[in-house]
């Protein structure tokens, strides 16, 4: 008798009356376990905000969907970008076979003048962006094996018209959202700040509201920039925001444990399910049951010259300082937050887009400050020997913190930023101003920034405020953790939205 197997058929003599049935037969048999496979294979595009703070989480996840199938070929992402973006992403990092990159045409505004005018790139998004992305998808659907078209599409919460272009080919849409879920939820109920005659919104107050669902107490002053009214991009937000709900659910970048009050009242209140599947960071699989800091960078970017410097300083001594990739300060405030770091005489490791050059080699101190031009942020911020960012409250980079278990130094600029800091500094307790007044335009000097660093950095180690910060950094970051590993609630919400939505 033969082996029985995929080509068993060829052991058989040719010459057996029965051989050519048993070929047939086995053959057909292939030919259905294919078809099968093929109708069980998942085919996901993903579409994101042509920006890097939105690039970066919607990557992220995209990573981390293809790791819950054991087999490569079940899932295939198609990663939608510009071609500006195609270029960027291609020159930067090797990805996983599962993910291709694919670009529609530059039709908007060049990514180096976004932060320009960020409301005519926001407008060209909203309204150039869609005929070439459907145009896209008609010749992608074209190419596809048969039984094997678009699963589903995952899309930015703020390409609203995502959802048309599914739904106009029955192709289900999943809303993701890479900011804060309070930031969502007082996007996504703008009218009760119309009802208690809080809008337009008075950006200079200290009044504190308490009737967005699910959101702390929070000043007028921390609302998120976005409901401007002086801005277009105020109208387009909360339009997009209000689109959600039409879509088959909502992907959230952070994890439950975070803000679970203000996610648990977004399940209840929209009409879609809701899965916190965060934090959705560039976390390689070797990082996440890691309890030893350093020997999280041990295996990659072992020959950066910042991570080795980073290992010739004391443990928990290095404020880490970063200003985002698209907002920045002036630079007359730079130059005060460069004399204040000089005069505090804390260890610092400050990123600069422009490096070395751009900074005056008269404000730095060599023996005690290291500035680079780009850095692994996550990396640098899970290193032993950091014990502070001072950041921008970009929301990725708050996730990063919070993975980290590190205390923030915040300074926002806009956008969601200051309602992020609000969440650092009042809700969570992990995070200290380094502008105490209310207003995004009032400057801070180098007597008040070498201050309030060391205090921060805990210096003198007789400050309170800082050992608590530290503490409760410490239990994030253990929450963190916990949402990740296995039985967690992020690991539980993919699985369930895999099941429900990509399965279904």
């Amino acid at each position: 008798m033969p082996k029985v197997g995929a080509s068993s058929y060829l052991t058989w003599d040719t010459r057996h009356p029965l051989s050519i049935q048993w070929r047939v037969t086995v053959k057909l048999r292939q030919v259905t376990m294919e078809s099968s496979t093929k109708i069980n294979r998942l085919h996901v595009v993903a579409m994101p905000y042509p920006g890097r703070g939105h690039i970066n989480p919607m990557m992220n996840f995209c990573k981390l969907l293809i790791t819950k199938f054991l087999v490569k070929d079940d899932i295939r992402v198609t990663f939608v970008v510009t071609e500006e973006w195609l270029g960027l992403l291609e020159s930067e990092s090797r990805l996983p076979p599962q993910i291709q990159l694919h670009s529609i045409p530059n039709v908007i505004p060049s990514e180096l003048g976004r932060g320009l005018d960020h409301s005519g790139f926001s407008e060209a998004v909203r309204t150039k962006m869609e005929d070439p992305f459907e145009q896209f998808l008609d010749k992608l659907q074209q190419k596809d094996d048969p039984g094997v078209g678009v699963t589903a599409i995952i899309a930015d919460t703020i390409l609203a018209w995502a959802v048309s272009v599914g739904s106009r080919r029955s192709i289900p849409v999943v809303s993701l959202w890479p900011l804060s879920p309070t930031v969502f939820s007082i996007v996504y109920h703008i009218d009760l700040l119309k009802q208690n005659g809080h809008y337009p919104v008075d950006f200079s107050s200290d009044e504190l509201i308490d009737y967005i669902p699910g959101v702390s107490p929070i000043r007028l002053a921390d609302m998120p920039a976005s409901l401007d009214l002086s801005r277009k991009r105020s109208f387009t937000i909360a339009e997009n925001v209000s689109a959600a709900p039409k879509a088959h659910c909502l992907l959230l970048t952070t994890y439950y444990e975070l803000e679970p009050r203000v996610t648990k009242a977004l399940m209840e209140i929209l009409p879609v399910p809701v899965y916190a599947i965060g934090p959705s960071i560039p976390l390689p699989t070797t990082l996440r049951d890691d309890h030893d800091r350093r020997n999280i960078i041990s295996n990659v970017d072992t020959d950066e010259y910042y991570l080795k410097w980073l290992d010739a300083q004391p443990e928990r001594s290095v404020l880490y300082v970063s200003f985002g990739s698209l907002l920045s300060a002036s630079s007359e405030q730079m130059e005060e937050i460069l004399a204040g770091l000089f005069e505090s005489g804390v260890i610092y490791l400050l990123v600069s887009p422009g490096g070395k050059e751009s900074i005056n080699d008269n404000e730095m101190d060599k023996s005690r400050s290291l500035v680079v031009p780009w850095c692994n942020q996550l990396r640098v911020l899970c290193h032993s020997s950091v014990g502070g960012f001072w950041t921008h409250c970009g929301w990725n980079s708050i996730l990063e913190g919070v993975y980290a278990g590190v205390p923030m130094l915040t300074s926002p600029v806009g956008l969601d930023q200051f309602t992020s800091r609000a969440l650092v500094v009042d809700c969570w307790k992990i995070g200290m101003n380094i502008i105490k007044e209310v207003g995004a335009e009032i400057s801070v000097k180098r007597e008040e920034v070498a201050l309030t660093v060391k205090n921060f950095m805990n210096s003198n180690g007789d400050n309170e405020e800082s050992k608590l910060m530290m503490t409760r950094a410490n239990e994030l970051k253990k929450s963190c953790r916990q949402a990740l590993a296995k039985g967690g609630s992020s690991t539980a919400n993919l699985d369930d939205f895999i099941r429900n939505i990509l399965r279904n």
